[in-house]
């Protein structure tokens, strides 16, 4: 078997063959006609008129038989089969593509349309041209790329030879044309929020910190989908806005987090935490039937199906009966003995953080789809208070296969409480706390400057993994990969 440096060495010379000749083994231009697509949607018509046309793709197979060379190419938008034969092609352009066309090469071919006796669509090539010649050879077809971080660097060859990974790809771009044009269809405009702030906000989460050269300022690469941003532009008079964009976080990797993802969040003026639940409720199962054709999955161990009406659970009453801790009653070493007894790893030695960690040890057990209420306020700095308990506070989660996949608020629009809420978050900073939310002064004083009764919401891509049933990092076109040792 040939090494790669011996078939790459075979390449250069046939590359250097083409320029013998004279031709640019890499033109510019292109006699395309037809996509493959178009070739397959219009083949009657192009067989019946016996017209020539021009097409073009990889050569993703090849097979000869003598003076008969099958070839299967392959646009992007299909593949299709052609033919060369010696006798209609001619000798001297049928020899010249045998010597130096491989698998993985870019041709265009311009031939005549039939159906072969096995009632295969084919073009008879007339006229061939070469418009990529490649140098280094594709992975075999039956086995692709079976190294994992093989397959995520030359992640351009794993989707080209995995009609699966193609297939998860396409299905992220409808999941999230889904989103748009459900938000768009509900009156929400589409906006655009910075990506560097000067104080990150709307999100618990370790950031990244970045310089700005010009103004001498450090900055950080945001965490959240504008929360803090978007809630100014209700202040404006805007009454729905949503933002799909790129959130950064500073932490670990696993099968449902990654530091580089996308997130979806709205708001809506004059509207409270239980309208969020009704419409996130019907922009799920929209996504659910319009991305996959169905409502019931399985993934991570769970099944869940999402029609029907989704029960509502209560964070502290869930909480109790899994654990026997009262978060509203309990104390430090109260939780922090939970915690230890269920051998529970937590990071952080705040109250927020071990009643977060104690409540995601008991999300796990809950398949969903149900919403999450009764959020203590310890753990919702943004959202507003309900009126029966100022403990907890008027926060929904969307609870599907152990996990939150969504999050959403009454938002906080009383600014005295903010601030306090914020000098909180300043004091588990101080504490060591990474992932406390900073405080935002700005926002505050906007607060006073009066921001109507809003709902906030997000999700992101870790709902489109779910409903995939894929490891997250494996729904993205190109992760973060460490640069390769040489």
């Amino acid at each position: 078997m040939s090494t790669i440096a011996e078939i790459r060495d075979a390449r250069i010379k046939k590359l250097n063959l083409l320029k013998e000749r004279g031709i640019n083994p890499y033109p510019a231009e292109s006699k395309r006609e037809l996509s493959l697509a178009e070739a397959i949607e219009s083949f009657s018509d192009l067989e019946k008129s016996g017209e020539m046309k021009w097409v073009a793709g990889r050569i993703m197979s090849m097979r000869g038989q003598g003076a008969i060379i099958f070839l299967t190419l392959n646009d992007g938008t299909a593949q299709f089969q052609a033919l060369l034969k010696k006798d209609s092609l001619g000798d001297d352009k049928f020899d010249f593509f045998n010597e130096v066309t491989d698998i993985g090469d870019f041709v265009e071919v311009q031939g005549i349309f039939f159906t072969t006796k096995r009632g295969e669509k084919t073009v008879e090539v007339k006229d061939w041209r070469m418009l990529t010649k490649t140098l280094q050879p594709l992975p075999e077809k039956w086995h692709g790329l079976q190294d994992i971080e093989e397959r995520f660097r030359k992640r351009y060859l794993d989707i080209l030879m995995d009609p699966e990974v193609r297939d998860i790809l396409e299905k992220k771009t409808k999941f999230w044309d889904t989103a748009r044009n459900f938000m768009k269809d509900h009156g929400f405009m589409e906006v655009e929020t910075p990506s560097l702030e000067v104080t990150t906000g709307g999100a618990e989460a370790t950031p990244f910190k970045t310089y700005n050269e010009d103004f001498k300022l450090p900055l950080y690469m945001r965490i959240s989908i504008g929360e803090l941003w978007q809630k100014r532009l209700m202040a404006a008079g805007f009454p729905k806005t949503f933002e799909i964009g790129r959130a950064y976080r500073n932490e670990g990797s696993d099968a449902n987090h990654l530091q580089e993802f996308t997130n979806l969040e709205f708001y809506w003026a004059y509207a409270n935490y239980k309208d969020g639940m009704k419409l996130t409720e019907e922009l799920y199962k929209k996504i659910a039937n319009d991305v996959f054709g169905k409502t019931e999955f399985e993934t991570r161990g769970h099944k869940f199906d999402l029609s029907g009406e989704w029960k509502k659970i209560d964070y502290r009453e869930t909480v109790k009966a899994q654990t026997g801790i009262d978060v509203l009653d309990a104390t430090y070493d109260e939780v922090k003995k939970k915690l230890d007894e269920l051998h529970v790893v937590y990071d952080g030695n705040t109250m927020e953080r071990m009643v977060d960690t104690l409540w995601k040890y008991c999300r796990k057990q809950i398949s969903g789809p149900v919403f999450l209420t009764g959020h203590p306020k310890l753990v919702s700095p943004l959202s507003k208070s309900m009126l029966d308990n100022k403990d907890l506070t008027e926060r929904f989660q969307i609870i599907i296969a152990g996990s939150e996949v969504g999050n959403g608020f009454s938002e906080l629009n009383d600014p005295i409480d903010q601030s306090e809420r914020f000098e909180a978050q300043q004091e588990l900073l101080k504490a060591g706390d990474k992932e406390a939310m900073m405080p935002d002064m700005e926002f505050v004083e906007m607060l006073e400057h009066g921001m109507p009764p809003t709902c906030g919401f997000g999700f992101g891509e870790m709902l489109f993994a779910f409903l995939a049933d894929k490891p997250i990092r494996e729904t993205q076109i190109f992760p973060l990969m460490r640069p390769k040792k040489e």
